[in-house]
């Protein structure tokens, strides 16, 4: 596949979605949350990513590459940022920086571009390096390094079980450039180890934030509980997060049902064996995109409206993630809804290639 050939020519409706993230991507690579709004790593990367789903592949190096260019010594970026420069520097979120890791294993996984992975793996390194700094000896790494007051020693479900794929994808990069990272190896076991057995370690210092549907789905979609335990966990709180015909449900208590949280969780709803509950959830949602291909943030089902009144990038690329979950159009599909064999095989594998060839694989 070339970047001229996009996988969603048979989808429309998609096509209208990664054209709306592309026209909004700045000349200098930033893709914002809408057009005059910010720019912060995670969201970005996410945008990135749905620009590599849908074969813009120059855009999504663009995309990179003001990643690279914004890269601070320590290895992290600040929260925000705007055409001005930094919009928000008053902190690090650990999440957002290991982020980056997932954004680039993705785009070789679809691209295949070796050279790529290689020209930016110092950038993937010394972010890892940065947030593994910010772990604490029980397995939980910290969500963010205030500007004025240093660490903040709490940390997030949610945030913990994305950085946990992040250094799943960290890893795969290393296997496959021979960079191995074994004490990375060892502190994403250490955080598993927290997120599943240990849930005193989390909101510690504020209110819980289990009534958040991420903190439901998300150590699915991170790869943290899989197989029959996944599944268990889905379905024990369905109907609570769920609303049949609208999506998911943001917060547990609010009838607000948001369309990136929907499609993340049609990932962990493949991941965990259940499809046809994520292409209801899906279906679902289709209601919630506008001509131009964009996307709503969310709608309010009691009193029928949208809301707020902005239709994000990062939504759009989580609509594009989740179809290429569903329909599998790239060799990336199956990210969020497995983990790389390579961290459970292959200690002795020079890289992926060598590998899947002493399994016998091609």
């Amino acid at each position: 596949m070339s970047t001229n050939e996009s996988p969603l020519r048979a989808f429309p409706e998609l096509r209208a979605t990664a054209d709306y993230i592309a026209r909004l991507q700045r000349p200098n690579g930033a893709i914002p949350w809408f057009k005059g709004g910010i720019t912060d790593p995670w969201d970005h990367i996410e945008a990135m990513m749905g620009l590599t789903v849908c074969g813009a592949w120059q855009s999504a190096l663009a995309a990179l590459q003001w990643l690279a260019d914004r890269q601070r010594p320590d290895g992290g970026w600040y929260a925000a940022y705007d055409d001005r420069g930094v919009a928000d520097d008053s902190r690090t979120e650990t999440n957002f920086v290991a982020y980056v890791a997932t954004g680039l294993w993705h785009y070789f996984l679809v691209t295949g571009q070796r050279d790529v992975l290689r020209k930016y793996w110092p950038m993937v390194n010394r972010a890892v390096e940065f947030v593994l700094s910010q772990q604490n000896d029980s397995g939980e790494i910290f969500w963010a390094v205030d500007k004025y007051h240093g660490t903040n020693k709490d940390a997030l479900v949610t945030g913990c079980s994305s950085i946990y794929k992040s250094l799943e994808c960290a890893l795969n990069i290393g296997t496959e450039l021979n960079e191995p990272r074994p004490a990375w190896r060892a502190a994403r076991q250490q955080l598993g180890n927290a997120l599943r057995h240990h849930p005193e370690l989390f909101d510690r210092t504020w209110a819980s934030k289990a009534r958040y549907s991420m903190d439901w789905f998300y150590p699915v979609l991170g790869g943290v509980i899989t197989q029959e335990a996944a599944k268990t966990r889905l379905l024990r709180r369905w109907d609570t997060f769920v609303k049949k015909g609208f999506g998911c449900r943001c917060v547990a208590d609010q009838p607000w049902i948001t369309v990136a949280e929907s499609c993340e969780l049609v990932m962990a709803c493949i991941a965990a064996d259940l499809t046809s509950h994520a292409r209801q959830v899906f279906d679902d949602i289709a209601r919630y995109q506008l001509a131009d291909g964009s996307w709503w943030t969310g709608y309010v089902f009691i009193e029928e409206i949208y809301w707020p009144d902005e239709r994000p990038t990062w939504t759009a690329a989580a609509v594009l993630l989740a179809a290429d979950a569903l329909y599998q159009l790239t060799p990336g599909s199956t990210i969020f809804t497995s983990v790389a064999d390579t961290l459970e095989h292959a200690e002795g594998a020079t890289n992926l290639y060598a590998f899947k060839q002493s399994r016998g694989q091609r």
